[in-house]
């Protein structure tokens, strides 16, 4: 299947920095060739989080508050930037997040300074939800804990429009696929969807034929087929029959304005434009935004890289305009292909 094109360019922000080319260097020789090796092993290994417990040392934000909430079956954090209210202050919007690594790795600590970044860009308290993980639950238990983390907020007085669902890497594909999850539960729309260089795709086929599939210094082509593997696998396991839609294949038309931002080489490229094509072909607003030679969520490096705060910036301003989108998307009808960013070619 030949890989969508794009009938216009998304927004493309130009510009690398020396701390950026290093970044993409270091990765390139040290975390892409560890992939290679892990998906050339002929049985599953799951070595423990390391490095989410060894990120219990990194600062957050300067003037972060959060606290711990429960939720039926995972840990999640209750997370304000400096001079964030919640609710209770009079704030009427929340971010509901979802951290990246494979449904593999990483966790609270290791994306708590990230989240305490956009919350201080969008102005918004923020919901960071620690979701059960592969290997011992599949993926479909971690959209489970995600529409807990969204019933949360409801249960604290937000209305679904006024929570926006974001995340990164894995995290994108829980971000629209807990959104979805909620529209057909009939608990409302979310106010939008922010992915962040989005695994969206599990079908490595469609990843095979783009320009990026041995472009990326993060991840071989080799680690999604192998990752597609691991989860059928675990999927059986628990007795899980058929396959699993993936954000791209999930119905969109009434899904929320969404604002997608990827690396120019990474290659989940593949999944940022085919999702973005097929939201825009639905009628649904979508930002699609290309960082030039950025790596794969080069948003988390935003202490050190330039690129990093600018994307959270960008973060910031749509999630805190995605109110006057919302007045704007009601009072027109959806059209076909070009109520958002790009539109695609079939």
């Amino acid at each position: 299947m030949a890989h969508l094109t794009l009938a216009a360019e998304p927004q493309y922000f130009r510009g690398s920095s020396v701390q950026s080319k290093l970044l993409g260097i270091g990765l390139r020789l040290t975390v892409r060739p560890a992939i290679g090796v892990w998906t050339r092993l002929p049985f599953d290994v799951f070595p423990p989080n390391v490095v989410e417990h060894a990120a219990k040392l990194l600062p957050v934000h300067e003037g972060t508050m959060w606290r711990s909430v429960d939720l039926p079956t995972s840990k999640s954090e209750w997370l304000q930037a400096k001079g964030v209210t919640d609710i209770s202050g009079g704030n009427e919007h929340a971010i509901l997040y979802f951290h990246g690594g494979a449904f593999l790795t990483c966790g609270l600590n290791t994306h708590r300074r990230l989240v305490s970044r956009v919350s201080y860009a969008s102005k918004q308290p923020v919901l960071n939800v620690g979701y059960r993980q592969m290997p011992y639950e599949p993926i479909t238990e971690s959209v489970a804990d995600g529409v807990d983390g969204f019933r949360w907020l409801l249960d604290q007085g937000y209305e679904p429009g006024n929570i926006t669902i974001a995340g990164d890497s894995a995290g994108g594909y829980l971000a629209f696929s807990v959104a979805r999850a909620v529209i057909d539960k009939g608990w409302g729309r979310p106010a939008g969807v922010v992915a962040l260089s989005p695994l969206l795709d599990f079908d490595p086929t469609r990843k095979q034929g783009h320009r990026n599939a041995n472009r990326c210094q993060t991840f071989p082509l080799s680690a999604f087929t192998k990752l597609h593997e691991v989860s059928g696998r675990i999927d059986s396991r628990r007795g899980i029959s058929g396959s699993r839609a993936c954000p791209v294949d999930m119905p969109l038309a009434d899904m929320p304005p969404a604002l997608v931002q990827i690396g120019s080489r990474e290659v989940l490229m593949a999944d940022a434009e085919l999702m973005a094509s097929r939201l825009v072909a639905a009628g649904v607003p979508c930002d699609l935004q290309v960082w030039e030679k950025q790596v794969h969520v080069f948003q988390a490096a935003a202490s050190w890289l330039p690129e990093a705060r600018h994307a959270i910036d960008e973060i910031g301003t749509f999630v805190r305009g995605l109110e006057e989108r919302k007045s704007v998307q009601t009072s027109s009808a959806p059209s076909p292909a070009g109520a958002g960013t790009i539109a695609a070619v079939r």
